[in-house]
């Protein structure tokens, strides 16, 4: 998640100054010390913040239409297309539009030999330890050959909390939402997410 994008969502520190020109504005006398003042707004934002992450859901926030990609899509026309549409990945269907997986930059890398956690530095150290371009063996495979199975999905009405806990928890940058066919009708991508949360403040 972008973290620039997160602090311009965060919520403001109130100041004792803030406190009390706040006070200064209500007409009639307040049986209330600042601090007391201070207590009572900060709970109140975070009951109000959580009641709206359970409220807003994920047919709220989500990207449509979803770009998908064919179980038997070749990885240089798999590629070809996540870069033209300038994403990190999509949901991979089968031959009934129904959702198999997802492939995204890190299946890609950890063919190429970065692994499971690795970078795409690790790629380059690797083409430059055995003379050669990893990538090239790759061109005789399909999407459905090195994609994420079986895949992460929510249904529209999963709230972003949820959602955003899931992303922390599986560590993933994107959940198709599907219908109950289970096929892509949608995206929630942290970049959405951001977005949601940002709705909140």
């Amino acid at each position: 998640m972008n973290a620039a994008a997160l602090r311009e969502c965060a919520p403001v520190d109130i100041s004792e100054d803030d406190v009390m020109n706040a006070m200064r504005t209500i007409q009639g006398y307040i049986d209330i010390t600042p601090a007391d003042f201070r207590e009572i707004y900060q709970i109140a934002y975070t009951l109000a913040r959580k009641r709206m992450l359970t409220a807003l859901k994920a047919a709220d926030v989500m990207t449509t239409p979803v770009i998908t990609i064919a179980e038997g899509m070749d990885l240089l026309e798999t590629a070809s297309l996540l870069a033209v549409r300038n994403i990190s990945g999509a949901p991979v269907v089968d031959t009934e539009a129904r959702i198999i997986g997802v492939i995204s930059e890190k299946d890609f890398l950890a063919r190429m030999g970065a692994g499971p956690d690795g970078s795409f530095m690790h790629v380059i150290a690797h083409c430059l330890k055995h003379k050669g371009c990893v990538a090239v063996p790759m061109k005789s495979h399909s999407a459905g050959e090195i994609m994420t199975a079986p895949p992460i999905t929510g249904t529209p009405d999963r709230t972003i909390a949820d959602i955003s806990s899931l992303f922390t928890e599986h560590n993933i940058n994107r959940l198709p939402i599907v219908d109950s066919e289970n096929r892509p009708i949608g995206i929630v991508t942290r970049s959405d997410l951001v977005s949601g949360l940002c709705m909140l403040v």
